[in-house]
Order: C-alpha cells, then sequence, then structure tokens
C-alpha cells in the first residue's frame, strides 16, 4: 500500500508570496483548532477535577527556604525544626509559575501523513493551547516565548491564538525559538519536530536554560517519520528548502534512517538532561488529552490530584 503525505501551504514557503498564503491558510485553520483545544482542555480538566480527594494531607504542600524580607508568619516551625532551617509552607498550586510557551510552526511542522489525523503543526497548536488553558485553569501565567508577556486570563486560549495569527502574517516563523535565557524561575514548554542542527538545537537550549529556568520538550512526530514505511521509488522533498531527494529503493535507506533518527533524539535528551530538563515525544496519531495530561502533570504536579482546581468547578 502506497504511503501519502501532504503538506499545508508550506510549498517553497521562502517565495514571499507563499509566506503569505502560508499565514492565512494558518489563520483559516485556527478558529477550528482553538475549538479542539478548548475541548481538549475542558476534558482533562473535568477528569482531573473529578479526582479531587478530601483530606488533603501534608503531602499536598511544599517547602522552601525563608528569605530575607518575607513575613514570618508564613514559617512553618515545625518543618523547621527538623533539620536546623527555616522553612516557608505553601500548597504546590500556590507556587503560581510562569510558563513561557513556545510552538514550532515552522514548514516542516505542516506535514502529514495519511497514517495521521492532523499535521504536526496542527496538533502541536492545539496541544500548546489547550496545555495553556489547563495550566491557567491551575492557577499559572502562560505567556508566548517573544510574543506577548504572561497571562492569567480564563480567555488565554484565544489571546494565544490572537498572537500567533498575527505573528504569522508578518513574517516566517523558525524552527527554533530565540535562545534569550528564560527567567529563573519560570518553566519553557517548547513544542516542535526538532529537526534542526544538533548543535544549534544544544546551544538555543543552553541559552534558554542559562538563568536557570527549567523546561519540557515536546517533541511532535507523524507516525510516517517514525517508521520510514516506503518501498520502491520514492522522491522526498525538504519542506524547508525545496530540495529533492529521489531514491531508487528506499526501503533499503530504513536501516540507516532509523538509526540517524535515534542519534539525532539521543542529542536532544543528552542536552536536556544536561539543563535539568525533560523530553516527552508526541505521535500525531495518538490522543492529544493524553499527551496534555502528561506535559500538564509535569509542569504543575498538584493538577493530577485536582488540588490545583480546588473551589473552581
Amino acid at each position: 500500500m502506497a504511503t501519502q503525505a501532504r503538506l499545508h501551504g508550506t510549498d517553497e514557503r521562502v517565495i514571499g508570496a507563499n509566506q503569505r498564503h502560508a499565514a492565512l491558510d494558518l489563520a483559516r485553520r485556527l478558529p477550528a483548532l482553538v475549538v479542539s483545544a478548548q475541548h481538549i482542555a475542558a476534558s482533562v480538566a473535568h477528569g482531573v477535577h473529578g479526582r479531587r480527594r478530601a483530606g488533603m494531607g501534608e503531602s499536598f504542600w511544599q517547602f522552601r527556604p525563608f528569605m530575607a524580607g518575607e513575613s514570618a508568619g508564613g514559617i512553618d516551625w515545625r518543618r523547621s525544626a527538623r533539620d536546623d532551617r527555616t522553612y516557608v509552607r505553601e500548597r504546590e498550586w500556590e507556587a503560581v509559575q510562569t510558563i513561557w510557551l513556545w510552538i514550532d510552526r515552522s514548514p516542516s511542522m505542516a506535514y502529514q501523513s495519511n497514517l495521521a489525523p492532523q499535521s504536526k503543526l496542527d496538533r502541536g497548536l492545539v496541544l500548546g493551547l489547550a496545555a495553556a488553558d489547563l495550566l491557567v485553569r491551575g492557577g499559572e501565567r502562560v505567556g508566548l516565548h517573544g510574543l506577548t508577556r504572561a497571562f492569567a486570563t480564563r480567555g488565554i486560549i484565544d489571546r494565544l491564538a490572537e498572537a500567533l495569527a498575527v505573528a504569522d502574517r508578518v513574517g516566517v516563523a523558525e524552527d527554533l525559538p530565540s535562545s534569550q535565557p528564560l527567567p529563573a524561575r519560570s518553566r519553557g514548554v517548547l513544542i516542535g519536530d526538532f529537526l534542526a542542527d544538533p548543535q544549534a538545537i544544544a546551544a538555543t537550549l543552553k541559552g534558554l536554560a542559562s538563568a536557570g529556568a527549567q523546561g519540557q520538550i515536546v517533541l511532535i512526530a507523524d507516525p510516517l517519520e517514525e517508521t520510514f514505511p516506503f518501498e520502491g521509488h520514492v522522491e522526498l522533498r525538504d519542506s524547508d528548502t525545496s530540495a529533492r531527494l529521489r531514491l531508487g529503493e528506499a526501503s533499503a535507506l530504513r536501516t540507516t534512517y532509523l538509526e540517524r533518527l535515534a542519534a539525532h533524539r539521543d542529542a536532544l535528551r543528552a542536552v536536556a538532561r544536561s539543563i535539568g530538563w525533560t523530553v516527552m515525544i508526541h505521535r500525531t496519531d495518538q490522543s492529544a488529552a493524553h499527551a496534555l495530561l502528561a506535559l500538564a502533570s509535569g509542569l504543575a504536579p498538584a493538577m493530577l490530584d485536582g488540588s490545583a482546581f480546588g473551589g473552581r468547578g
């Protein structure tokens, strides 16, 4: 069976007229993607809220060192007495974080095979916007790295989608975010296919984390990219440069391709590990809701117990 693939509005995107066409194509799809993100976020939030248990004990508190200038009213003297240090006690979900989100919108993200219901771009947008909504429901602030300030509004999906639409109208999206350092007590969430040069990826991640920020990387992959199921004569085209490669017998390259893919991902994991970040891989033929739950639980573990949604209904 032949494996088909299609690109959404990215043919030779390096040419100005087609850049505008691609932006308009995304603008047309955004309303539907926003609805999908809202639905997935609400579904996951409802499921998490249903798991909330009464009688949250000390295990749901977190402790941090007391800082000069803070009110002594927040000191937990019992916890402080254990090791002769002074600690402040707060709910996990009360330690408000700022989450800086970046979603790859470069040409390679528009790839979609017939094995997946969505392109990598559309899945990345849905997952990122839904994560923003879920995090704001949990009391966090979320912004788009390099595009917006951080917001804590319940209309976060619409606000971020509008910013993305404006950004796509004025220029071509890069395959990596700016390496400008994220604030020390914030977290980064980077969603993309991370097919860029490993050295460029490493430099970007180290720059983002240089002030001490933690983060998560969500690698979006089409199932065809995972398996390279091609047989016979195949023409491959680079969506970023429009370069073409004609293969006489594609299956002969499968082992080499999979080895290089694994090595590329190992390099990504290694640099992430070196800066204290994590990597999760999400295939576009898998559930977006499951990926959202995994992502949100890594960013705000208290959400899994429903404590972050107490009283929100």
